[in-house]
């Protein structure tokens, strides 16, 4: 078992579950609601055939992201940033207390978020969100905002070998244009794969005005 991500969603529950399609479609009405009741005005895309906009789909075991957040959190304190394959457990879990430190700050989009469920919105706003219970918002109601989970990523990046253009996107230093599948081998290789598929779910989020959903 592990996290799914996805951008789009719709589509795919239209194509393979019609009962899944019912269940999104109310989360997705509960979460705007929700949303203008904190002043920002925000609804998931109506389906089209085709997407006008891209969609993506990926995933990767859960403690892909907690070795992601541990990068973002030894990059913010300056740090040495080592893999998660390179320490000792005894380190690795200091590193990971100091992650748990940094949640009750309340003001990063990568590290206030459910593990397992829940969205980011193409919305800029300064801190994530957290909006009550009786809202019914899938992950607990923590709310992040696509474009600042995007900004933390392009902070970490070049702390796990990541090169960006002046755009914003990875590309190989060694080759001519951009790294469409940037190589995950190497000492960081599953920070490298959480990034890269959090990165492209957040630009598709961004074009096209979908949520990213984590299920």
């Amino acid at each position: 078992m592990g996290l799914s991500i996805s951008v789009g969603l719709l589509y795919d529950q239209a194509r393979n579950d019609a009962e899944g399609l019912d269940y999104h479609r109310s989360a997705f009405a509960r979460l705007s609601r929700a949303l203008m009741a904190e002043g920002i005005s925000w609804h998931e895309p109506e389906m089209t055939d085709p997407p006008r906009t891209p969609t993506f789909s990926a995933g990767f075991p859960y403690g892909y992201l907690t070795q992601l957040r541990r990068i973002l959190v030894l990059t913010d304190f300056g740090e040495p940033v080592t893999s998660a394959l390179e320490v000792s457990e005894r380190q690795y879990e200091r590193d990971c207390e100091k992650v748990r430190d940094e949640m009750t700050r309340f003001d990063s989009h990568l590290l206030c978020h459910s593990d397992s469920s829940g969205y980011y919105v193409p919305v800029d706003f300064d801190d994530p969100l957290f909006l009550p219970d009786e809202a019914n918002v899938d992950g607990a109601g923590i709310v992040g905002s696509s474009q600042r989970l995007l900004a933390e990523l392009a902070g970490m990046a070049s702390s796990i070998g990541i090169e960006l253009d002046g755009k914003g996107v990875p590309f190989d230093a060694g080759a001519v244009g951009p790294a469409v599948d940037l190589a995950t081998d190497g000492p960081f290789e599953t920070e490298r794969f959480a990034w890269r598929q959090l990165h492209r779910a957040c630009l598709a989020s961004i074009e096209g005005g979908h949520a990213i959903v984590f299920h």
